[in-house]
């Protein structure tokens, strides 16, 4: 008996790039850019569904990650974030069915792009303080909140971390490690929702074998790569993530 997967081709067609820019992104490199992954699985699948799917997928590229960086990671920064991420988690699963997820991506498409519009203006200083932890806060709960919606909680934090100014492998490992803790948390709260049936879950086995090609890219990119293209590059992420978001939202 065969498993009740999906088989439409078009759908395959957006999912697997998709996949592979998500991989990318959980290396570190290019981490503005995972969070197209539902956008662009939403042309074939609905918003929920496509966060069922990758739900699988997510938790092997984390572990991949954490693997490459096991070593890089900030762990005073962690001890703050995992806690805030958390309570976002929780806010999330209780507002999940009273939310329609592509105005909450709008939202967070919004807010990336009047963070870059900041960054662009009003460029910090190399002496310029850190954003305070109480903004900190903020913004990890909102990411929380944005990964369990729609998967969509890099711009929220990375708009906290990057002012931070880690350099590009502790960043990734960093991320790495708060990203394994949060999407390791849906995963109750999903099957309370009733989103992790067979059929998605039979789909994300046949997508698990393309998780370690986009996270190896990655972290062959993230070790070599200057500081200075790192984080433009992130900024050109997080652009195109806003630009994306808050056209689906509107359309």
């Amino acid at each position: 008996m065969s498993l009740p997967l999906i088989t439409d081709p078009y759908f395959y067609a957006v999912t697997i790039p998709a996949v592979l820019l998500l991989g990318v992104s959980k290396s570190g490199f290019g981490a503005g850019f995972g969070s197209l992954a539902v956008p662009m699985m939403a042309l074939a699948v609905s918003v929920p569904q496509a966060a069922a799917i990758l739900m699988p997928v997510l938790l092997l590229m984390d572990i991949l990650g954490m693997a490459a960086f096991r070593k890089d990671f900030d762990l005073k920064l962690l001890k703050f974030l995992i806690p805030c991420g958390l309570v976002g988690i929780v806010i999330g699963a209780l507002l999940f069915k009273v939310l329609d997820a592509h105005i909450v991506a709008g939202m967070v498409g919004v807010f990336t792009l009047l963070f870059l519009a900041q960054r662009l203006l009003f460029a910090p200083k190399v002496d310029s303080a850190p954003p305070p932890r109480w903004m900190g806060a903020i913004l990890t709960i909102t990411s929380g909140f944005t990964s369990f919606i729609a998967h969509a909680g890099g711009p929220p934090i990375s708009a906290y971390v990057i002012p931070l100014r880690l350099s590009p492998v502790k960043f990734t490992a960093t991320m790495a490690f708060f990203f394994f803790v949060i999407n390791l948390s849906k995963w109750i709260p999903y099957a309370w929702l009733g989103l992790l049936d067979t059929r998605n879950m039979a789909t994300s086995l046949v997508l698990l074998p393309i998780a370690p090609i986009g996270v190896w890219v990655g972290v062959k990119l993230a070790r070599r790569i200057d500081p200075v293209l790192f984080y433009r590059l992130l900024y050109v992420g997080m652009f195109l993530t806003g630009i994306k978001l808050v056209w689906d939202a509107v359309r």
